[in-house]
């Protein structure tokens, strides 16, 4: 069995640059973390895989999906709630997609959860939706000097979705695949001894990536490290990933930096 995989949420632009339409705060310092790592400890990892939440301007989640009663979008970090729908106060700017955004918020509504508008970000093929720069020229130059490989996962393509998680998107749509579970990179993880994780943003993405692991793939937790020190919150959500955190523990996670991990 191989020793360990390097595993990082969404180290794209719009997140970790303060220029960013998402940007999360102290994210370049993650980034810097995780490129020190890489150069200190670059032997000790056998493989690094990123995740990259790609999303066209069009998507459930962004302000160009709705519009409100009097024809405007919803602002950035507007709720809509199936009750909004209902009464009118949003629809969708596409009529015929009304009822799957509607089926959507409801299904999101019975598992306990809520549909946020988000800035428009990550929208592929533009800057914001890069691998940030510091980080992507350190992996090439670890792969290099140690002939060893990365691979990227890309998330969030189908737009009546949010896919938060590495592993599948919030609503499973079963014959749209890229929403499914992700059982190759399961696999993947599966065949190393240690699982670092790291990126953005601890609140949201890497969140649910853990979540999903300990709802689908429990045999995982015991051999995941949460590289404390590379993962930052959403401003106003910097307690929303205690919890699976602590049950991750639970289940034999473990919790460390990337100064410590190997020492």
């Amino acid at each position: 069995m191989n020793n360990t995989i390097l595993l990082i949420i969404d180290p794209q632009n719009d997140f970790c640059d303060a220029k960013g339409a998402l940007y999360v705060p102290n994210a370049e310092k993650d980034i810097s973390n995780l490129v020190n790592l890489l150069d200190k400890h670059g032997d000790k990892i056998d493989e690094v895989i990123l995740t990259a939440d790609d999303h066209i301007p069009y998507d459930i989640a962004h302000p160009a999906f709705w519009v409100d009663k009097d024809g405007n979008p919803p602002a950035p970090f507007t709720t809509i709630t199936s009750k909004d729908i209902r009464e009118g106060k949003y629809s969708a700017v596409a009529a015929d997609d009304l009822a799957i955004a509607t089926e959507y918020i409801e299904e999101l509504e019975s598992l306990g959860k809520t549909h946020t508008i988000w800035p428009m970000h990550c929208i592929a093929g533009t800057w914001g939706a890069d691998i940030y720069p510091s980080l992507l020229s350190k992996i090439f130059d670890w792969m290099q000097g140690t002939n060893k490989r990365y691979c990227v996962v890309r998330k969030g393509w189908y737009p009546y979705t949010e896919h938060f998680g590495a592993f599948e998107a919030e609503v499973q749509y079963p014959m749209v695949e890229l929403t499914l579970f992700n059982s190759p990179l399961a696999r993947v993880l599966s065949g190393y001894s240690q699982i670092l994780i790291a990126g953005e943003a601890k609140s949201h993405c890497v969140n649910n990536t853990i979540r999903q692991m300990m709802n689908k793939a429990p045999e995982l937790m015991s051999k995941l490290v949460i590289l404390d020190d590379a993962m930052s919150p959403v401003t106003g959500c910097e307690n929303l990933a205690n919890d699976t955190i602590a049950q991750a523990r639970k289940m034999g996670a473990q919790v460390s930096s990337t100064v410590a991990i190997f020492k």
